[in-house]
């Protein structure tokens, strides 16, 4: 390991000593191999290295995960059986330690009521201030909230009166801000029904095609004992008061072979089942057939707010709760500056304080109502960071996962400024990062490598920022590196034509999108570029596109059954050996029978953090000792998911083992960079990168990918070491030079360099943005240096 003398920090706090470091001895999460290291407090730290090298592992698995372990500890035992229990990480020794605030990119609740409102103080203090200066006065806070519906009613009081008990009945009323037709979403769906059941058939020849409600299950139970129809008669002879039943009967109880039931119609029962959820938190099969059974539009009687028109009727300075909560960030900071009113003097300061730290981070462009599940992963990471900043907890330590992600250049700076002021303020942080930006303010640096997977998992350098430029390590070597304009650009073969597009900010934007070149479309955060594409490009007939939505999977699903991989490996196990191909399927036939194919065995010790151990029968394998003797070129089906990508692509391609299906997919996953994952690393081990990469493998081996002619990828430099960079490029321009068209929503400056077209929105963020304000090669843009885009670019590239 190379090291380097401490360095020597602007912060205000004093050197650390031997007594003020967090020491970790002995770390082996996932791919750690026994990592030593010391931490200053009191400092930035930022972790570098290659996508797989173990920095997630090291911070967020080790270090972030004891401290709030510990914490936990802390609580009584009453509380703890409420609460999530975590496995110690697996390391020797972890002292030194201090209170952890993860800040990580998980995507905020998917709860279809939570809002940047919500998510945040916002909300709240706006609901308060409503219901003191809001004219007219109509309540208490709730009375503005969506979240709360408004209940009449009567009940009884008991109370002591002259030394007796008396018992009255009193009327009641609880005054909510929710709209009663949307039930607070803001909006309302309609149900196709011919996606619900087969008219054709009975219910117990499978009418009902809702996922999930087999005849065979409860709901088949149900149906065909509540005796309201004839489960052998065909749904279209039914006759209105049969129909009715089954489609809208409200929540009745009934008794099916002496259990006692509740019947609910099949319309209420899908609604409350899965449209009340958010669609983007569905699984594929179940999200796939909300959309094609269900239009959302927006709530007739509300006009999208969810809230009341009682609550809509109340204004401060003739503007409504839904008016401010609908405004852009930056505009209801300056309209709330304007309000003078002593008596909520302490609450306007706070509220404004608040809104101020939306803009100063870079989310002035966002809205209070916007819905929180629709946040990118570095608007929810800088959504919650806005608690942080001005709050008067010090000596904590802050866990950042690349607080730049979805950052323009021009924004990178101020984010820094952010985390140099948590860190100044007596706080550790510690910061997951790619970007040389941010490398170069850090106190310390901690590089791990030398590789990835299972060539990584050690420290390689610790020390100063300048010392890992001369460290010879990857990320060393990579500091300076600064990607050249390209000196001669593609010509297009086509154009593919936008006109008026006004999705969100987007304002009636024409332009024509180059085919068959790489096109990279820039802008600040909040520009408008996600809403070009996301509402003009994708979804068009031969358009594939890699978004950022987060890939979801359990502790079975690997990079084998997340790509569909698996199923031409289980065929070629199953042709080569006569059996049946479920059999090598560690979900389903051939699972070991003592740990049901999970590979550990899990212990639950009630309050107390659950132990898992490998599995003493399989050892961890996962298959039946029987499934193991059954081979396909020498190695049993443990043995291959236990390859790296790149072995099981040698080992795919030729011989007894060749398999053209798992070989194609296998040449994607090596060429997005994966060539280091194995077949079976469970998906909840990767970083976000890995996912990312990960999905981008999947649909480029999908059978409509074939015949796609435009891919359109999302930021897909997310979690990329800068020497993956390089190879991310090599692989775009195969895309292209195989005669596709690539559009790539992108920051970072290698990327845009290396573009044959630029289109740049702009100029700022939300009302600010939506326009085109470049638009041709990146030669020209660094020409020009007319946007801000165009400012960094040429910095970047020397020019």
């Amino acid at each position: 390991m190379t090291t380097a003398s401490a360095p020597a920090s602007t912060s205000t706090v004093h050197p650390a000593d031997g007594h003020d470091r967090i020491r970790v001895l002995g770390a082996r999460e996932n791919n750690l191999k026994d990592v030593d290291i010391e931490l200053p407090k009191r400092r930035l730290t930022v972790f570098t290295g290659v996508s797989g090298s173990g920095k997630s592992s090291l911070v967020f698995d080790t270090i972030a995960a004891e401290s709030r372990r510990l914490i936990n500890e802390t609580y009584s035992a009453f509380v703890q059986g409420f609460m999530p229990t975590q496995a110690r990480p697996d390391v020797d020794v972890l002292d030194g330690l201090t209170t952890a605030i993860i800040v990580d990119q998980q995507r905020m609740g998917a709860d279809p009521r939570s809002t940047v409102g919500t998510a945040t103080d916002t909300g709240a203090m706006l609901r308060i201030l409503w219901s003191r200066l809001g004219e007219p006065h109509i309540g208490s806070p709730q009375a503005f909230s969506f979240n709360v519906a408004s209940i009449s009613g009567a009940g009884a009081v008991t109370y002591e009166k002259g030394g007796r008990t008396v018992k009255e009945r009193r009327d009641f009323s609880i005054v909510g801000g929710m709209c009663p037709r949307c039930e607070g979403r803001g909006t309302v769906n309609d149900i196709d029904l011919s996606a619900l059941y087969d008219e054709a058939k009975s219910l117990n020849e499978g009418a009902i095609t809702v996922p999930g409600y087999s005849m065979d299950g409860w709901y088949g139970r149900i149906y065909r004992g509540c005796g309201w129809f004839d489960p052998d008669k065909p749904i279209k002879d039914y006759t209105e008061k049969e129909l009715n039943d089954l489609l809208y009967k409200e929540a009745t109880k009934i008794k099916v072979d002496g259990v006692n039931l509740t019947y609910l119609g099949l319309v209420p029962q899908v609604q409350k089942t899965y449209l009340s959820k958010d669609i983007d938190s569905l699984q594929p099969h179940i999200r796939a057939f909300v959309e094609r059974a269900a239009t959302f539009t927006t709530c007739p009687e509300c006009d999208g707010t969810r809230l009341t028109e009682l609550a809509r009727s109340s204004k401060i300075r003739g503007i409504s709760i839904a008016d401010a909560c609908a405004m852009q960030i930056s505009d209801l900071a300056e309209w709330v500056r304007e309000l003078d009113e002593p008596s909520v003097a302490p609450l306007l300061k706070s509220l404004q304080n608040t809104l101020d730290s939306f803009v100063e981070i870079g989310l002035g462009y966002l809205s209070l109502d916007r819905p929180a599940g629709s946040l990118s992963g570095g608007e929810a990471q800088r959504t919650k960071m806005i608690r942080h900043l001005g709050s008067s907890l010090t000596d904590v330590t802050y866990v950042f996962d690349e607080p730049t992600v979805g950052l323009h250049p021009h924004d990178i700076q101020r984010m820094n400024s952010l985390l140099l002021q948590l860190r100044d303020k007596g706080n550790t942080v510690l910061v997951v990062e790619h970007k040389p930006e941010v490398i170069a303010i850090a106190d310390h640096v901690v590089d791990l490598g030398p590789g990835a997977g299972t060539d990584g998992g050690r420290v390689v350098y610790e020390g100063t920022v300048e010392g890992l430029r001369a460290s010879g390590t990857l990320t060393g070597r990579h500091l300076e590196y600064r990607a050249q304009l390209k000196p001669q650009v593609r010509t297009p073969t086509g154009a593919l034509e936008v006109r008026g597009a006004n999705t969100h900010n987007l304002q009636d934007v024409d332009v024509d999108i180059p085919l068959g070149v790489l096109v990279v479309v820039t802008g600040v955060a909040g520009s408008g570029k996600s809403s070009l594409i996301d509402g003009s490009v994708a979804g068009r007939e031969g358009v594939v596109t890699v978004d950022q939505s987060p890939i979801r999977g359990s502790r079975r699903s690997n990079p084998a059954t997340y790509t569909g991989l698996l199923e031409p490996i289980r065929k070629a196990f199953a042709k080569a050996n006569g059996v049946k191909p479920a059999l090598f399927s560690p979900n389903s036939e051939g699972a070991c029978p003592t740990c049901n194919g999970a590979g550990v065995v899990f212990t639950d010790l009630g309050i107390m953090a659950g132990v898992s151990a490998p599995c003493e029968l399989c050892e961890g394998r996962r298959f039946a000792d029987s499934v193991l003797e059954y081979t396909l070129g020498g190695k049993d089906i443990s043995q291959v998911l236990e390859m790296p990508v790149s072995e099981a692509l040698a080992f795919f391609a030729e011989g007894e083992a060749k398999t053209p299906a798992a070989h194609r997919i296998l040449t994607h996953l090596d060429d997005v960079g994966l060539g280091y994952l194995t077949l079976g690393q469970p998906l909840t081990t990767l970083s976000g990168g890995e996912r990312q990469r990960l999905k981008l493998a999947t649909r480029m081996s999908d059978k409509g990918a074939a015949q796609a002619q435009v891919f359109v990828l999302d930021e897909p430099t997310s979690g990329l070491h800068l020497a993956d960079v390089e190879q991310l490029l090599g692989l775009l321009d195969r895309l292209v030079d195989a005669g596709r068209s690539v559009i790539v929503i992108e920051h970072h400056q290698a990327v845009m360099a290396h573009a044959d077209w630029i289109i740049d929105l702009g100029p700022g963020a939300g009302h600010d943005g939506g326009r085109i304000v470049f638009e041709g090669t990146p030669a020209d843009l660094v020409a020009a240096r007319s946007t801000l885009t165009g400012q960094h670019l040429a910095e970047y590239v020397g020019a």
